[in-house]
């Protein structure tokens, strides 16, 4: 006899349970469309202001619930993967992600990168409720220390490490991806986030970009004036951009150097004070401009033919 597979129907009970499971904890809950990560709620673009949204479209968030009956009966009409929506339930959710199959990086994956970012810390890797994701990558539950609000970040504590909290929201254990499931992998009490982490968290506060005062340099008028040029692009690059524009930027002036124009160190020190203005660490800053200068100076061509 040929064995059915099961159907989306079966997973009613499971998904329900799950919803329960998470809802016992004190984690508000609302419905994910099956097999995915998006909210199964209409967006405010299709709301008709009708039954919960009678007095204007309610988001998510504010529709996430503990209450069993409104639980059991959303997740009885329809099997949905299970949304914890983060703010409400007073977590924040360190998300270490795996790199993209097809991606050519050979950077750490999230958890390696935060297991060195607690080394550097001086602090263990912290025990607490942990969850596998279906891509291979892990949530780490924590609770918000009282009285802080923080939102969620990308990248901001290292590659492949996103948080959720206020705002937020993370797909639940027992829910279901092609791939597989969210599977609990560490019961253990959701810990407070450690005291070290938050400050790491916090906005960054712009940089204020005032015009950049290069050191005197010996060169000529077009070498400074592009590697005046070219600084100030350093110091105003976008966050996520700044070590590629600094690269970039450096490459371009290195030209220069190469035909004498300008002393190689000027430009190091001019780039230097850049890179560090805009938030890039010394040894980075170092890095890049000994690299892209390299470069440049390598590939450079003649004056007449450039």
């Amino acid at each position: 006899m040929t064995q059915l597979t099961p159907g989306p129907r079966d997973l009613r009970p499971s998904l329900l349970a799950a919803a329960l499971t998470a809802a016992t904890c004190g984690w508000p809950v609302f419905p994910l469309r099956l097999g995915e990560k998006r909210p199964a709620l209409h967006g405010e673009e299709q709301c008709v202001n009708a039954g919960p949204c009678g007095a204007g479209h309610v988001k998510w968030e504010q529709r996430a619930t503990t209450d069993r009956a409104t639980i059991v009966r959303c997740w009885t009409h329809k099997p949905y993967n299970v949304g914890i929506a983060t703010g409400p339930a007073g977590l924040i959710v360190v998300d270490l992600d795996r790199p993209k199959p097809n991606s050519k990086s050979d950077a750490p994956d999230g958890a390696a990168t935060f297991k060195a970012l607690c080394e550097r810390a001086g602090q263990a890797v912290p025990t607490t409720y942990r969850v596998r994701t279906p891509s291979g990558g892990q949530h780490l539950y924590f609770t918000a220390p009282p009285g802080l609000r923080l939102g969620n970040t990308a990248g901001r504590l290292g590659p492949l490490i996103d948080t959720r909290a206020c705002g937020g929201y993370v797909v639940a254990p027992g829910s279901t991806a092609a791939t597989g499931i969210y599977e609990v992998i560490d019961p253990a009490p959701v810990a407070e986030l450690p005291a070290w982490i938050p400050s790491l968290l916090e906005p960054r506060k712009p940089a204020v970009v005032t015009p950049l005062r290069l050191p005197a340099v010996s060169g000529s008028l077009a070498a400074n004036a592009a590697l005046e040029r070219e600084c100030d692009l350093v110091r105003t690059a976008p966050p996520k951009q700044a070590n590629n524009t600094l690269n970039r930027c450096a490459f371009k002036v290195g030209r220069f150097v190469a035909w004498g124009d300008i002393p190689r160190h000027e430009v190091e020190q001019a780039f230097q004070a850049a890179g560090e203005a805009r938030g890039l660490t010394a040894a980075e800053c170092r890095a890049t401009i000994r690299s892209a200068l390299d470069s440049s100076i390598r590939q450079a061509r003649p004056r007449e033919t450039a």
